[in-house]
């Protein structure tokens, strides 16, 4: 089903980007219930799926996951970057009356025989917040990295080429023209739903474990969503590239680690997530590597990208 977005001018003017991690979550379980995503994940599924036998609330996660999913599932970020507990909390303050509308739509079941919500949504917060801990912490560092880089680099298109030129290169789906936003369905292209994003505007969310797809909720009640697929995630699940042993002697070894990290714009914080140092000792790395010209640093605001030169990917080729 296509899906068109009407805006206006003060609806254009709220466009913002997101991360979420309960949204990454509840896709990730998707997965790993056999329901939807892509060889590229197969590593990481080899790994976690094996850690959610013993979830108790595994029938409640598969009447709710396993098809089509409730919107009260993917709260949308208030703010860039919210913690997990901030967006389970908007999960257990799902109102009653959408709660029983979309319960009953994916499971089936007339609105009246929807279950109390203040039964529900504590247990299934829960079970989230154990599936998050087991299956997302441990990689968040890494997917975080990814997703910030993704936003970072969306900003930059925005600010250089504006509103259209950022959605036509968000996905092939997806296409802006003459002010008229739409995500063109493949299976009933000459269907459309039509999303009004009134005074809450739009809120894009890079993703992970929807790669390669493009999700959109067709019933908002607050700002619109659409999650569209990272640069980058065809390379998450990779083992890190080595530390070239020729540089490391010369640049020692963080330097080596820093350069090697960045084939790929990362944030301060990515890096020092990453490499497991404190982002102040990152940031004198990277002053050390700019004064070499081994290191560029793009600033938005209080973000600030950082990628390798060309001077240090020929510095790497040399070692190879």
């Amino acid at each position: 089903m296509a899906v068109e977005f009407r805006f206006t001018a003060a609806s254009v003017a709220k466009v913002r980007f997101a991360v979420s991690p309960l949204g990454e979550t509840v896709l990730a379980l998707r997965i790993l219930l056999g329901t939807g995503g892509h060889a590229v994940h197969e590593p990481w599924v080899r790994r976690a799926r094996p850690l959610l036998a013993d979830e108790p609330e595994l029938p409640l996660l598969r009447a709710l996951i396993a098809g089509p999913m409730p919107s009260f599932l993917f709260p949308v970020p208030r703010e860039r970057l919210p913690s997990m507990a901030a967006e389970l909390e908007a999960l257990r303050a799902t109102e009653d009356a959408f709660f029983r509308e979309e319960y009953g739509a994916v499971v089936g079941v007339p609105v009246e025989r929807a279950p109390d919500p203040a039964a529900v949504l504590p247990r299934l917060a829960q079970s989230l917040h154990r599936c998050h801990e087991r299956l997302i912490a441990p990689q968040w560092g890494r997917m975080r990295a990814v997703l910030e880089a993704d936003v970072g680099r969306r900003a930059l298109t925005l600010v250089d080429g504006g509103v259209q030129a950022l959605f036509a290169e968000l996905h092939r789906d997806i296409a802006w023209e003459e002010g008229q936003l739409a995500v063109h369905g493949r299976r009933t292209p000459h269907s459309v739903h039509t999303v009004d994003t009134g005074g809450h505007g739009l809120v894009l969310l890079p993703s992970v474990f929807n790669w390669p797809n493009v999700g959109v909720d067709k019933a908002p009640i607050t700002a619109a969503s659409i999650r569209y697929p990272a640069v980058g995630v065809g390379l998450l699940w990779e083992p890190p590239p080595p530390v070239q042993p020729g540089l490391a002697p010369v640049l020692g070894h963080t330097r080596t680690a820093l350069l090697a990290a960045l084939v790929e714009p990362l944030t301060t914080a990515a890096l020092a997530d990453r490499l497991g140092i404190t982002p102040s000792a990152v940031s004198q790395h990277l002053g050390a590597l700019r004064g070499a010209d081994l290191v560029s640093t793009q600033r938005m605001g209080r973000t600030a990208l950082h990628l390798r030169t060309e001077r240090a990917t020929n510095l790497f080729t040399q070692f190879l």
